[in-house]
């Protein structure tokens, strides 16, 4: 008789809640199914007012599984919270290509960073009353040079009790060039982890989910292609939403979240799960 392998428990996580009306109410559905089980808040949104932030709170309640991080935001069209930040762009943050020009650069005051996460630390702490389960960063910046040292600093300040993302896959490197972004990624996230591990905080052991969004392609292939190779206890970033007109004003993705949501909701994907071996509940111990 052979005996069937333990399934491995992995982190689905939906980002961006706070960025729009439409995708909180996708990810809220998508909690309360029971389909993932985490979200990142953006406290720099255009959607963490009471009623959306009490709305995430209840979802939760019906999945206690389900945790909840800070998704830390550097880049525009979003705005920082302190006031002498900088550099800036319009009162804006810089674009992504510009921020981690600069990082590379070493052209970044690592203290003036640190201080802005600490203010989304603890506006996160104001709105739901206690630390972030996680911290990870809008368009990966905790990776970034000069911005990672700033990052673990300041959640091992703020929010001892985190674990932080890392975004290096599992595969072998033969396995891993056919997607330059996902290899940047991998390379980032190699000293993130160092460093992470030195400063004494946890982090997930294996990484997938990125894919070109703005292209799109079919999600299901997708999600297939992210459980492949993927250890115990790694994670899957999604981006689920409906379109509306304050997502389409701050993102260059729209209808693909819309296509991730339809998957994730369908009876597909537990099925797809299930003949992985995958299951989004927590491990025992």
């Amino acid at each position: 008789m052979s005996v069937s392998s333990p399934p491995r428990h992995i982190w689905l996580c939906a980002d961006d809640y706070g960025m729009s009306p439409g995708v909180n109410r996708a990810i809220r559905d998508l909690i309360v199914q029971k389909r993932i089980n985490a979200t990142s808040v953006m406290v720099v949104g255009a959607a963490v007012d009471r009623t959306e932030i009490e709305a995430l709170t209840q979802a939760v309640a019906a999945n206690p599984d389900c945790a909840i991080g800070l998704h830390a935001t550097l880049t525009a069209p979003f705005h920082p919270l302190t006031m002498h930040f900088n550099p800036v762009n319009g009162g804006q943050f810089l674009p992504l290509g510009r921020l981690l020009r600069a990082s590379l650069l070493r052209r970044l005051d690592p203290e003036i960073i640190q201080a802005e996460l600490l203010a989304q630390i603890a506006a996160f702490r104001q709105m739901f009353g206690r630390a972030p389960d996680y911290v990870d960063g809008h368009q990966h910046v905790q990776l970034f040079p000069q911005i990672r040292d700033a990052f673990l600093v300041a959640v091992k300040e703020a929010a001892p009790g985190a674990w932080v993302r890392q975004c290096g896959r599992s595969l072998p490197l033969a396995q891993r060039l056919d997607s330059p972004k996902a290899l940047l990624l991998d390379v980032l996230s190699e000293t993130f982890r160092k460093k992470s591990a030195r400063a004494g905080i946890a982090f997930n052991p294996g990484f997938s989910g990125a894919y070109d969004m703005v292209r799109g392609r079919e999600f299901a292939d997708a999600m297939k292609g992210f459980l492949d190779g993927l250890p115990d206890r790694g994670l899957v970033m999604c981006h689920p939403g409906f379109v509306d007109e304050t997502l389409v004003s701050l993102d260059d993705v729209t209808h693909q979240r819309e296509r991730e949501f339809a998957f994730l909701s369908s009876d597909d994907f537990p099925r797809l799960l299930a003949a992985n071996n995958v299951t989004l509940e927590p491990p025992s111990s």
